[in-house]
This record gives structure tokens, C-alpha cells and sequence, in this order.
């Protein structure tokens, strides 16, 4: 008799098959194998990256905290102010976590799926691996060169080594390089400079692409107008001036006027407000009080009558220049802020009493 079974191996889909003869009291088996080839196991995930941990930030963090984060962290891990052998990838991980989460669409699809479609591994992602962003890029710029600067003070104060390495990978993004970007940047103007009109003379070291594709410091000086009266927030834009990425135009290059704090002045349109603190007595009996103005001289102002705290004097035409019409000039408004005693001795109270009470 012949009993013939067979067995399949689950794992490596394996065939057994066994033939067994009966053959009066003697039996033997024989067994023959026949095994597919192993099938390899698929590589394992890449770990998922926590772009929240990676800024430090909680998941409920708005754009701006997201943006304070990445730039203290940039600065702390940029491989030319890192010595560290991991700052780079660290740098690298840094940027990707702030392209993800200020971009709406990107941050609303990485917090309901994570990583687990189409995600990004602790090394880069499937996309970005080999790309970096323009995003990305322009901020990781605007990091390291947004920073108050004077007359003949660099803007840019340039990296020895290549600046940012991330940024000599070509992006291949043919709109972004009819349509660049445009790099703002504060102008430091005092209301002197505005009552004048002033040129600064700005040094600025830019990233120009060379003809073997790789990005090169260059120095140039740049002239900026800000003529009198103008206001602050002004824009005044300098196109192709600014950093240029392999395959892209070169960026426009923009300063917008902020206003120094003044040690006496504060501004109000075309005019300008003065704060000029008196006594009780002064403001009950009378004073002369001295007036700074805008161009190093001061006017002395009589008060004759009773000040009352928050009162206002005009000095007429010592303002700023219009901008509309820079011949003509605003007015300086003096405040009076009035300082009252801590106490009053009894004698002179009867005595404020009795004058007081024939007013």
C-alpha cells in the first residue's frame, strides 16, 4: 500500500511531499523537498520625524511661535556656527519641520496622516531629499540677515564657508525664477533724518550664482534715498539686488523705514510731540519753560495762566517736512504733565484754602 501526503510551508511558501510504502512488516519513507526561493522581507519604514519636537514648539503653536522657534534654532545649528558633526543634519531637519508647518496645506495633511503616506524619514523626505524648498531657503536667509544696521554698517555680515549649504541644490522651479522673491529688510532712520532727507550708504554681501552653478559671496554698496517727511513703513525696493539660488532670477532686494526711538519727540503725522513736566507751583503761578527742537535750537515758552495737566502749546512750522509738500512743515505740540506734592504741610493748606476760595 502507497499513502502519499503532501505539507506546505507557510513562511517560504515551501512544497513537502512524503510517499510512504507498506510492504508486509518491513516500511520506509522517503521525503523530498522542493523550496521556492526566500522572498525578502520589505526594508523596514523609515522612522517618522515629530516636526513639533523637532522646533520645540507644542502642536497648537501659531506661525509666529513657529517662526521665533526656527529662527533660535537655525542660528544654534547653522554648520558654520556649529562645530558639531550632526549640526548640518540637524540644520537640515530643522528646515524641513519650518517649511512643513507654516505652510497651511503641508501642516493640515502632516497632522491628520503624520508620516505614515508618503512622509518624510529623520534623513529627509522622498521629495525634499533631493530638493530643498524655496521657502524654506528664503526664511533660512531672512534669519541670518534681518538685523538693524546703520550708515556704513554691513547688512549681511556673510558666512566664510558656503553660507547655507541647502541652498546650492537647484530647485528646478521655472516660475519662482521669473517671479522672485523679495528680501525685506528694516532702514534705521532718526526723526533728524527725516526732517533732512538722508542717503545711507549700504554695504551688502549677496550669494551670486557662478558659472559652475555654485553660489559665491559677492560686495556691493547701495545708495538708499529716504527723502524728508517720508513715513515709516515706506518701502523703497531695488530689484535684482538681493541673493540669487542656482536657477532662479536674482532676488529683489527692499528696506522699509522704521523709526528710531527719540530721547524727546515722539512722531504724530507731520507733527511732532514734546513732553514738558512742571510743578504744581509752576503750573498754579506761571513758568518759562525751554523747548528743544528738531535742529539743535530751543524756544522758550511763557505760561502765564494756569496749566492744566494735558495741556497743549503750538509751536508753529517746527515739525517735520510734509511729504507731500516737504516745503511745509508740521508743528512741535507741548504736552505739560504736571507733577502734584506727595503732601502738603497744615500751614499751607489753610493758606491754598483761602486762595483757592476766591477763584
Amino acid at each position: 500500500m502507497v499513502l502519499i501526503w503532501t505539507q506546505f510551508g507557510v513562511k517560504h511558501k515551501n512544497v513537502k511531499c512524503k510517499v510512504r510504502v507498506i510492504h508486509g512488516e518491513e516500511t520506509w519513507t522517503s521525503e523530498e523537498v522542493h523550496e521556492d526561493p526566500e522572498v525578502p522581507s520589505p526594508p523596514p519604514s523609515p522612522p517618522c520625524v515629530d516636526h513639533y519636537a523637532v522646533l520645540g514648539v507644542p502642536s497648537d503653536s501659531n506661525e509666529e511661535e513657529i517662526r521665533r522657534a526656527y529662527k533660535r534654532l537655525a542660528l544654534r545649528y547653522h554648520p558654520d556656527k556649529n562645530p558639531e558633526a550632526d549640526a548640518e543634519e540637524k540644520f537640515k531637519q530643522i528646515a524641513q519641520a519650518y517649511e512643513i508647518l507654516t505652510d497651511p496645506q503641508k501642516r493640515s495633511q502632516y497632522d491628520q496622516q503624520g508620516l505614515t503616506k508618503g512622509g518624510v524619514s529623520s534623513t529627509g523626505s522622498k521629495a525634499d531629499s533631493a530638493h530643498s524648498s524655496p521657502k524654506a531657503d528664503a526664511h533660512a536667509w531672512r534669519v541670518f540677515f534681518n538685523f538693524e544696521f546703520d550708515s556704513d554698517e554691513d547688512l549681511f555680515n556673510p558666512f566664510l564657508r558656503n553660507p547655507l549649504p541647502h541652498l546650492s541644490r537647484q530647485h528646478g522651479n521655472k516660475a519662482a525664477a521669473a517671479h522672485p522673491m523679495t528680501e525685506v529688510h528694516d532702514l534705521q532712520v532718526s526723526l533728524e533724518d527725516i526732517l533732512t532727507g538722508v542717503t545711507k550708504r549700504v554695504k551688502v554681501t549677496r550669494l551670486r550664482q557662478t558659472e559652475k552653478n555654485t553660489l559665491q559671496p559677492e560686495e556691493c554698496v547701495i545708495d538708499v534715498e529716504v527723502k524728508k517727511g517720508w513715513k515709516e513703513g515706506t518701502k523703497i525696493t531695488f530689484p535684482g539686488e538681493g541673493h540669487q539660488v542656482p536657477g532662479h532670477a536674482p532676488n529683489d532686494l527692499a528696506f522699509v523705514v522704521k523709526e528710531k526711538k527719540h530721547d524727546h519727540f515722539r512722531r504724530d503725522g507731520s507733527n511732532i510731540v514734546y513732553t514738558a513736566t512742571i510743578n504744581l507751583r509752576e503750573a498754579l503761578c506761571g513758568c518759562t519753560i525751554s523747548v528743544p527742537t528738531l535742529d539743535g535750537q530751543t524756544k522758550p515758552i511763557p505760561c502765564s495762566d494756569v496749566i492744566k495737566p494735558g495741556s497743549v502749546r503750538r509751536l508753529i512750522g517746527e515739525g517735520l517736512p510734509r511729504a507731500k509738500n516737504p516745503a511745509q512743515r508740521g508743528d512741535l505740540l507741548v504736552e505739560f504733565n504736571v507733577v502734584f506734592p506727595d503732601r502738603i504741610p497744615p500751614s499751607s493748606k489753610e493758606i491754598i484754602k483761602h486762595s483757592l476760595g476766591q477763584c
